[in-house]
């Protein structure tokens, strides 16, 4: 069982983040600000993924418009994406935005962190600090000769500090960089110096493939040392492929109890079934499925119902033909063309 760090909680909308709650998994709309009906549908296809919370760019006063109907139509806790405009995180709040991103470092003078800070106190908003190693003030880059792990924590610290100073400390603080080696130094070093709640990111960590697996090195390494308590996998892909990467980096884990596992070989001379093609065609009929089960799909009976047999239900392939398990043991045999739909039928009557 893994101990989690031990942070204060905040509230996001209906949503807790912190280490008494379960890690929290968030996506940002990729619709263009203005393309309300876009960023509608796309929200409604994240809440319907899994999404818990939802972030959105506003670059501008017309998108805040966007808060207030997200808000109606989808009923996700929404968050609004701040840079330099102090105006439009006022606004923002005024418009029922549920927690707001921004570096108040980069919103002016001490009067408009000011008016941010008790704006955001007296709505009940939290604040996310979201520094990353492109955000870094010229200064601590000067310093520390570079974006490093102590130049990032020494932003955050900074931008804390600023809000800190109005006694606003309904915090979450994020410290992401596209090198993965380096958002793990950095998350693990703020993780000593403060107890606000961390939200865990690759920035930039690319497309599907290699983003997802910069996002599960990153994330996963730091939730297994019991630090993270939000996660957001940053793809350039449609944003429902992040909740189901984030999905499984929690899945992986222990952390995320809703859905299937999917347990397969990488197959070997002894396969005589399409092994690859099955367990893509069962991965693909149970992505929806939300009982908690793990599901075998074994290429022979050497790794079928011994290696796995701590498998809710599995099959372990043959010669055309498949025997079907259950918590290893065989239930019957099964020929290769019906393997999939008898899977598929007894995992139902689970």
């Amino acid at each position: 069982m893994i101990e989690r760090r031990k942070t204060r909680s905040v509230r996001v909308g209906d949503v807790i983040i912190g280490s008494e709650a379960p890690v929290v998994i968030q996506s940002m709309l990729s619709a263009p600000s203005y393309d309300l009906n876009g960023n509608i549908s796309q929200a409604i296809k994240l809440k319907e993924a899994g999404c818990q919370i939802i972030r959105i760019a506003v670059p501008d006063h017309d998108a805040v418009k966007l808060i207030g109907e997200l808000k109606r139509r989808v009923g996700l806790p929404v968050v609004a994406d701040i840079h330099f405009d102090y105006r439009l995180a006022l606004e923002s709040v005024e418009a029922g935005v549920d927690k707001v991103r921004i570096n108040p470092g980069n919103i002016g003078g001490e009067d408009r962190v000011k008016a941010v800070a008790e704006a955001c106190k007296s709505a009940g908003v939290p604040i996310r600090i979201g520094v990353n190693s492109g955000s870094i003030e010229r200064e601590i880059l000067a310093k520390h000769g570079g974006p490093t792990p102590d130049a990032m924590v020494e932003s955050a610290r900074y931008h804390c500090s600023l809000l800190e100073k109005y006694d606003f400390t309904d915090i979450v603080l994020s410290l992401k960089s596209s090198n993965v080696v380096d958002m793990i130094e950095a998350y693990e070093k703020i993780a000593r110096l403060c107890d606000y709640p961390l939200h865990l990111g690759v920035t930039e960590a690319g497309t599907k493939e290699m983003g997802v697996v910069k996002s599960a090195v990153g994330i996963g390494s730091l939730l297994t040392r019991g630090i993270g308590d939000t996660i957001r996998v940053s793809l350039t892909d449609d944003p429902v492929e992040e909740i189901r990467a984030a999905q499984n980096i929690l899945r992986s884990i222990g952390y995320y109890r809703k859905g299937v596992t999917l347990v397969s070989c990488p197959t070997c001379g002894r396969t005589r079934i399409n092994l690859i093609e099955l367990a893509g065609q069962v991965e693909e009929a149970l992505r929806g499925v939300e009982k908690p089960l793990t599901v075998a799909v074994m290429g022979c009976v050497v790794n079928g119902p011994g290696e796995a047999s701590q498998a809710d239900i599995g099959v372990a392939g043959g010669d055309g033909c498949a025997v079907l398990f259950k918590k290893g043991q065989i239930l019957r045999k099964i020929p290769e063309e019906n393997i999939l739909q008898e899977l598929l039928a007894e995992i139902e009557k689970l």
